[in-house]
Order: structure tokens, then sequence, then C-alpha cells
């Protein structure tokens, strides 16, 4: 007996073409061209959830060191002051703290710089 897929093709294809909302033209509307455009998408997103990790890093630095310019202190010279003094304080909250707490950072700040 043949084995008749079209309910069955029709649910996949559509589930594939739900996953292209925002996308434009034959992406959107084409099954062949939305499922290329998905596994790419995918991939990208897979690989920037990683490089997401990675910049906000850069930026916790940046806010990290313009607030212990404003404390005389240079960021390679803080870290180590922390580093020295036993003070585990991870870049995240170092930025978190500098940028709304200022108080707080200052008093690490003169702690670090001892």
């Amino acid at each position: 007996m043949r084995v008749k897929r079209g309910v069955t093709a029709h649910r996949r294809h559509n589930r594939v073409l739900k996953l292209t909302k925002g996308m434009q033209a034959a992406r959107r509307r084409s099954f062949r061209l939305a499922k290329q455009a998905i596994i790419r998408a995918m991939q990208y997103a897979y690989r920037d959830r990683r490089n997401k990790k990675r910049d906000l890093r850069g930026v916790w630095i940046t806010r990290i060191n313009a607030a212990a310019r404003d404390n005389g202190i240079t960021y390679a010279r803080l870290i180590a002051g922390l580093k020295g003094n036993n003070i585990t304080l991870d870049r995240k909250i170092l930025a978190e703290l500098a940028a709304t707490e200022p108080k707080v950072f200052n008093s690490i700040a003169a702690i670090a710089k001892k």
C-alpha cells in the first residue's frame, strides 16, 4: 500500500517556513531557500552566542578602565592590586559597580591603590 505524505510534508514545510519570520522575498516563501536560510541562521546564532561572551568582556574592561582612571589608577594596576589583596570580584561585577555604585567602586580602587 502506498503512503501519502501530503499532511506530513505540509506540516514539515510549515514548521520551517514559520522559522523564517522576518526574512524577505523567497527566503520567506520558498521551502528550499527557507531551509537553507534557517540552517545558516542557526549556525550564526550558535557561533554568536559564544562571541557575545567575548565581546562583553571587552566592554566590561573598558568600563572598569574608565572608572579606574577617574580614581587615578590604571586598569592593570587595579586588577593587580585586587589580586594582591585577595579581592575576588570578576570583571562583570566590577563594571556593574563602576556604572551603578561609584562610591563602592571608589573604595575598592582605594584598596587596590595601597
